[in-house]
C-alpha cells in the first residue's frame, strides 16, 4: 500500500479520535480559560489562579498533540500525492513516526472517568510479611517513582513512615501529570511478592504483601461537600525522624470521617494548619473515589470502604523465585522480566487494565 493511502487512512483515524474526545469542545473550553487567565485581577486569589493555569496548560497540551498529529498526517498525504520518488523514503519514515505517536496518544480515548485527568494520591501500606513486607512496600514506591519519572510526571512526597529494620511501613505521595489518576487507578489493590528473603539467615522463600491505594486528588472543597459535624480532628505530637521541632509541637493531625470511619493522619515537619489542609485534601479524594464506586450523588449516603478488600485479594503477583514472572490477575497480562517492571515499566499493565475497563463499559 502506498504512503499516500496509508497517510489518508491514518488521518481518518486521527479525526475519528478527535471527534470521540470532542476536540472542538475542548478548544472552546481553552478559549474560556485563556480569557480568565488573562484577567489581571486573577492573581488576587493565588490558589484559583494556579488551578486555572494548570487546567489551561494541560488542556493546551492535549489539544496541541492531536492537532499536530492531524497536520502531520495531512502534510504527508499531500506531499505523497505529488509523486516525487526522491521524497518517498523520507515520507515513509515520517509516516511511521506519526503512526507511532498516534498509537501512544490514542490511549487517551480510554479515559472517560470524571477524575481521570486529576493528579493521583498514592498510598502504600506494608502488609503481612514483617520486614520483608516493609522492604516490598519500598520497592513498590521506587517502582512508581521510576514510572512517574519516565512518564514525565512530577512527584511530591506527602508522608512517609520508615520500617523498623528496612523499607517503609507506609508512604503517601502525589503524582501530577496528564491523566495521572486515569493511569494509576490500575494500580489500586493488593500486590504480592514471592522471593528468597534477604532478611533471614536460611534464605527461605517468602511471600509478602503490600496494599496500594490510588485516589484522584480533589483540590477544591466545592467538589466534595463535607459536613463539619461528621469530622473528628485530633492533633498530636509528630513521631519518628525529623528536626528538633518534630517532637516538641502538636503539629501532627488525624482526621476521622465518622460516617465512613475513614481516617487520614498526616505528620511531618510542616505546621499543624498545613497538615490539616493536606489531610482534608486526601479525605475529600478518598470520599470522591468512594462516591464513584458506590454510584451515589451525596457524600452523606456513603458507606465505609469494604475492609475485606485487604490482604489476600491481590491484583498482581510478582514472582522472583523459583521462576521470574509478573502477572496481573484481573487482565491476565504478564511479563517474564520483573526487574524491568520493578524499574517502572508499567505501561503495558496499565494499558491492558484500561482496555479491559473500556470493553466492560
Amino acid at each position: 500500500m502506498d504512503t499516500e493511502k496509508l497517510a489518508l487512512e491514518l488521518l481518518k483515524d486521527i479525526k475519528s479520535a478527535e471527534d470521540s474526545i470532542d476536540i472542538e469542545k475542548l478548544e472552546t473550553e481553552l478559549e474560556g480559560l485563556n480569557k480568565q487567565t488573562a484577567d489581571p485581577e486573577l492573581w488576587a486569589d493565588q490558589e484559583r489562579a494556579q488551578r486555572l493555569n494548570k487546567q489551561q496548560a494541560d488542556l493546551h497540551s492535549r489539544i496541541h498533540l492531536w492537532r499536530t498529529l492531524e497536520k502531520s498526517a495531512q502534510d504527508i498525504a499531500e506531499l505523497a500525492a505529488m509523486g516525487d520518488e526522491s521524497m518517498a523514503q523520507d515520507l515513509a519514515a515520517q509516516l511511521k513516526e506519526v503512526q507511532q505517536q498516534y498509537d501512544q496518544q490514542k490511549t487517551e480515548l480510554l479515559f472517560a472517568g470524571d477524575y481521570d485527568n486529576h493528579a493521583a494520591i498514592v498510598s502504600i501500606h506494608a502488609g503481612a510479611g514483617g520486614t520483608d513486607a516493609q522492604d516490598w512496600a519500598q520497592m513498590l514506591m521506587r517502582m512508581y517513582l521510576r514510572w512517574a519519572e519516565k512518564s514525565h510526571m512530577t512527584v511530591t512526597m506527602i508522608d512517609e513512615s520508615s520500617g523498623d529494620e528496612a523499607g517503609i511501613k507506609s508512604a503517601t505521595f502525589e503524582v501530577a501529570g496528564t491523566f495521572a489518576y486515569g493511569k494509576l487507578q490500575a494500580e489500586h489493590g493488593v500486590h504480592r511478592l514471592v522471593r528468597l528473603s534477604p532478611f533471614n539467615s536460611d534464605n527461605l522463600r517468602q511471600t509478602s504483601f503490600a496494599k496500594v491505594e490510588v485516589v484522584p486528588k480533589i483540590d477544591s472543597p466545592d467538589q466534595v461537600q463535607i459536613d463539619e459535624k461528621d469530622l473528628k480532628i485530633d492533633v498530636y505530637r509528630s513521631g519518628g525522624k525529623g528536626g528538633q521541632s518534630v517532637n516538641t509541637t502538636d503539629s501532627a493531625v488525624r482526621v476521622t470521617h465518622l460516617p465512613t470511619n475513614i481516617v487520614v493522619a498526616i505528620q511531618n515537619e510542616r505546621s499543624q494548619l498545613q497538615n490539616k489542609e493536606t489531610a482534608m485534601t486526601i479525605l475529600r479524594s478518598k470520599l470522591a473515589q468512594l462516591q464513584q464506586e458506590q454510584h451515589l450523588e451525596n457524600v452523606a449516603q456513603l458507606k465505609g470502604p469494604n475492609e475485606q478488600a485487604a490482604w489476600g485479594n491481590q491484583i498482581r503477583s510478582y514472582v522472583l523465585h523459583p521462576y521470574k514472572q509478573v502477572k496481573d490477575l484481573r487482565t491476565r497480562h504478564e511479563s517474564s522480566d520483573p526487574d524491568a517492571v520493578l524499574d517502572g515499566e508499567l505501561d503495558a499493565f496499565i494499558a491492558s487494565y484500561l482496555e479491559k475497563q473500556a470493553a466492560q463499559k
